[in-house]
């Protein structure tokens, strides 16, 4: 039971936390309004719960958000600051003395250890990445039961020349690009990622793994003797993606293989009593290194790999990483649901389920990370629809919101009403779209509409706090948001739906939502619509434009107009196997790419494009929107091409956000009719 002054404390936030903006609400939100805005991102609770450990993400600066540490003291409800430094994987150790984080020192990145009486932090080892792509990696850090040792993965140095040193450059590697970002190199770094450990009392560093493979994703058993990590130990490795499952003896480095299957598990956890391991796993043999179709549900198997079962089925939709309750009678994970991620806990037993699974937090918006304690007490951050990722506490069944970093903000904005419904396909699928209303309206006066579409496909979108699409409701626009068939959150059948049919039925579900939004919300101008969208949806952009001249302008973001070129210069390649089965020079699917290529079809497309893309992109090269430019002007179509230097696939810097949302605005009105809607201060159906 919480102590009285938990109590109180809590009584007090959640009174805070209710309550409405105590000042006049002028006006909505604004591009600027991002620098503004914190968002919670890790939460770590302390093992006895007396303290939350989280990360606040700051964008007060034009570059890339930044990370800084804070303390939740659980009974007092008083918060302090660790330090200006960047915090990055922030863990405990198991005896709430330390915690361990990637940080720098004298701009040597590595890893770091905080002592929390006292607040004296060290520098313990060097560590480094690498740029080659690794998708969907677990923890990189680790501590040993006893809190004397820490695992922690690093990059060496591997068995090929850096070919981005080398003059010629000879590529042999089929992965030779690498992820894209800021400080990019030309090619694959050719650094693996190997396991090391670090002991607190002498600051010796021993390197457990070598070799010509990466190992990442750890977790240290209970009995302190092996390190669990994922490898993809594949004959070819870089033209079959499979994760497996291994253990690595701390003493000789001795490593046991505890999967082989023609699937991908991902994220290994110990049991408590290190008799089981809990992992998100798939079942199809078609995974790809930067998507995939199969909904990743939880999976159990015993400490010698036997035993494999999933327990994840009772939910038809894509589950996040589990973790255990410190009894290990239960296992904590998310689950993407209509537009939101929800948190759930499973009772779990030696043979499989026992019981139903709990919904923990069931509010519209997102659960961004969580963390339980020894004694059940759990924290947590979520977006909601009015706000960004908050942190929570939750003690049995009694759950508050402990922060508002964004309060003064939201008292001098008003936040504009995200509303659900759902339609009919013309095939019969039913389909949830999510309408952003504008701000202001007047009986009888007329709005634009913008079409926003999520990337993926195999994604979603819902009710999040958006800032663009605030700032086009404050602009006295709608935005339109359809989680079109591919889209996660709605099943595994819904999700197959776009298998081979890319270009097709999803792209008449974003249309048929169009038509749906404006018989729902007849103050829907139909003269002025715009539509947008990043990665596929970038690539849904530029299809659409090609079928339909009815929005009167056009922003694709980071989007594919060839899907041929794109196959062959993204650094991934089996991307289109998963999503049609087979490769692109196999069984005629060369041509059918061609033919649903929006840079096919060109010839056709009346509307005004502004081509948005980061100079680093190594997911859609830019040369997709280089091609579709080029081709957009030799059509004769408006067009302009915006290329923001530093980003990789999408806009990530504050500045060029805030920029981005701009530019848009400016575009869409430029377009737009000069007739605007009438200023209100009360807003009708």
């Amino acid at each position: 039971m919480p102590g009285h002054r938990w109590t109180a404390a809590l009584a007090l936030l959640v009174s805070l936390s209710s309550a409405g903006p105590t000042g006049a609400q002028s006006r909505g939100f604004e591009p600027n309004d991002l620098y503004r805005m914190q968002s919670i991102g890790d939460v770590q609770i302390s093992p006895d719960g007396k303290l939350v450990l989280y990360t606040v993400i700051h964008r007060d600066r034009a570059e890339r958000p930044d990370s800084r540490a804070w303390l939740w003291d659980v009974e007092s409800g008083t918060t302090s600051q660790l330090g200006e430094r960047s915090f990055s994987s922030p863990r405990w150790s198991p005896d709430g003395q330390w915690i361990a984080f990637f940080g720098s020192e004298a701009e040597r990145p590595g890893l770091t250890v905080l002592r929390v009486e006292g607040r004296q932090a060290f520098f313990l080892a060097p560590a480094a990445w690498t740029n080659h792509p690794l998708p969907s990696t677990g923890e990189s850090l680790a501590w040993s039961p006893d809190s004397n040792a820490i695992a922690f993965v690093s990059a060496t140095a591997g068995p090929e020349n850096d070919a981005a040193d080398a003059d010629p450059a000879v590529i042999s590697r089929y992965l030779y690009k690498p992820t894209a970002g800021e400080g990019i190199t030309r090619f694959n770094d050719n650094r693996r990622l190997h396991i090391f450990i670090a002991d607190l009392r002498t600051k010796r560093v021993l390197q457990l793994t070598g070799g010509d493979y990466y190992e990442h994703s750890i977790d240290w058993s209970p009995n302190g003797e092996e390190i669990l990590f994922v490898s993809n130990r594949e004959p070819n490795p870089d033209r079959v993606f499979n994760y497996d499952i291994f253990a690595a003896s701390v003493g000789g480095g001795t490593i046991r293989r505890l999967t082989r299957t023609n699937s991908t598990e991902y994220r290994p956890r110990w049991s408590p009593d290190g008799k089981r391991i809990a992992f998100q796993g798939a079942e199809r043999d078609l995974t790809s290194s930067e998507t995939t179709m199969e909904d990743t549900h939880i999976w159990l198997m015993d400490a010698d790999g036997g035993n494999r079962r999933e327990i994840g089925a009772a939910i038809d939709n894509r589950q996040e990483p589990p973790g255990w309750s410190a009894d290990g009678k239960s296992l904590f994970f998310g689950v993407r649901e209509r537009g939101s991620t929800r948190l759930y806990r499973l009772p779990v037993s030696g043979n499989g389920t026992e019981g139903d699974p709990e919904l923990i937090h069931d509010q519209a918006g997102g659960v961004v990370s969580w963390s339980v304690s020894r004694e059940g007490t759990l924290a947590y951050a979520a977006s909601t629809p009015g706000d960004l990722s908050q942190l929570y506490l939750r003690r049995g069944s009694h759950a508050a919101r402990l922060t508002s970093l964004n309060d003064p903000l939201l008292t001098e904005r008003r936040v504009a009403e995200v509303e659900p419904f759902t339609f009919e396909s013309s095939d019969g699928f039913e389909i949830e779209a999510f309408l952003t209303r504008p701000l202001d309206r007047a009986p009888g006066s007329k709005h634009p509409l913008i079409v926003k579409i999520h990337g993926g496909p195999h994604s979603q979108d819902g009710p999040s706090f958006d800032i663009t699409a605030q700032a086009y409701a404050a602009r006295g626009w709608a935005t339109l948001k359809v989680n079109y068939r591919g889209s996660t959150g709605y099943g595994q059948a819904f999700a197959d739906a776009v298998f081979g049919d890319q270009n097709g039925g999803e792209a008449k579900d974003v249309l048929e939502g169009v038509m749906a939004a404006m018989r729902r919300y007849p103050w829907i101008d139909p003269e002025r619509l715009g539509i947008e969208g990043t990665s596929y949806g970038g690539q849904l952009t530029n299809w659409i434009i090609t079928q339909t001249d009815r929005f009167k302008a056009a922003i694709p973001i980071a989007g594919i107009s060839n899907l041929v070129s794109f196959n062959y210069m993204a650094y991934y390649h089996d991307y289109l196997r998963v999503e049609f089965g087979s490769y692109p020079h196999e069984n005629g699917l060369m041509d059918r790419l061609w033919e649903i290529s929006p840079l096919r079809h060109v010839a056709q497309v009346k509307t005004p494009t502004m081509l948005v893309h980061g100079e680093n992109d190594n997911d859609v090269p830019i040369a997709e929107a280089e091609q579709f430019y080029i081709a957009l002007k030799d059509v004769g179509v408006e067009t302009v091409m915006v290329r923001y230097p530093r980003e990789g696939h999408g806009v990530r810097e504050t500045g060029h956000v805030v920029d981005l949302i701009e530019r848009s605005m400016a575009w869409y009105e430029q377009h737009f009719s000069s007739q605007e809607p009438a200023p209100a201060e009360t807003s009708t159906k």
